[in-house]
């Protein structure tokens, strides 16, 4: 290869990494107010985020664990309100920080924040304030309720603050802080999210095909497929009825037949 080749292709690879950090700029959430009101949805993109492999495998893995944790009680339909609340409860809480404590204010204008953590963090809470005692095994460990997981998660988080990445812990913070206020005010009998799922629900409709007409025919045991649906359909509603049941007083409130059935249904 020439040198004019090495020079041409050096400055179109220099011109490539330009844009492409100009581009992580713009999705990834500022600090700074000033730089918020310029690119307002980077409060939203930023919890979609990752530059790192290891950081979204980090991130993704928590999510499958405690995510799975989090429908068995609460079903799959608050799952992204949830984590869209936590995002936006992390990028709150950074950038409350860093505008008010002055040991922040030197940096304000040059840190910007990406990663799923905080929302990962949300639904990790949620799932520790639902059932505190449910436990998960931890090699070499074993059983652990994932109350202590939780909390010594977010008080190492706390700890590592003045030692860099700052404003992710920080971040982590106010995930935290809003699935435990979440579960809290659903407890409580108030959804500040159910107007979104209602929406969310009906925009997902518009993309499922229609309904089909419905033929009922018998099987090698007798049984029509229509029974089969009706029988479905009964355990989806007291599913149902046993999720509100934990939205409104805790796992705890269940007895065991209610317990055993949804533990049994999540398996299928």
């Amino acid at each position: 290869m020439s040198i004019f080749h090495l020079i041409t292709w050096g400055s179109q690879s220099s011109t490539l990494s330009t844009l492409y950090d100009l581009v992580l700029q713009r999705l990834e959430a500022p600090a700074s107010l000033s730089h918020i009101l310029q690119q307002p949805w980077s409060v939203f993109t930023y919890m979609f985020l990752h530059e790192n492999l290891f950081h979204i495998l980090f991130n993704m893995l928590w999510l499958f664990w405690f995510g799975e944790i989090f429908v068995l009680y609460m079903g799959d339909k608050k799952v992204l309100p949830l984590y869209i609340l936590g995002g936006l409860a992390g990028a709150s809480m950074y950038v409350l920080v860093y505008n008010i404590i002055p040991v922040f204010r030197g940096s304000v204008d040059l840190s910007y924040m990406l990663g799923a953590s905080a929302s990962i963090y949300a639904i990790v809470f949620a799932a520790a304030t639902i059932n505190p005692n449910h436990e998960i095994n931890l090699i070499l460990i074993g059983p652990v309720r994932i109350k202590y997981i939780a909390l010594i998660s977010l008080l190492l988080d706390i700890i590592s603050i003045p030692h860099g990445n700052a404003g992710g812990y920080i971040a982590h913070a106010g995930g935290a802080l809003s699935g435990f206020l979440y579960i809290k005010a659903l407890q409580s009998g108030y959804d500040f999210f159910a107007p979104f799922a209602a929406v969310y629900n009906g925009i997902a409709n518009l993309f499922r095909p229609g309904r089909k007409v419905k033929v009922s025919y018998k099987n090698l045991q007798g049984t029509s497929t229509s029974a089969s649906k009706q029988r479905g359909k009964n355990e989806q509603e007291k599913v149902d009825e046993i999720l509100d049941k934990i939205a409104r007083s805790g796992y705890d409130s269940l007895t065991k037949e209610e317990k055993d059935f949804l533990f049994h249904y999540s398996k299928k």
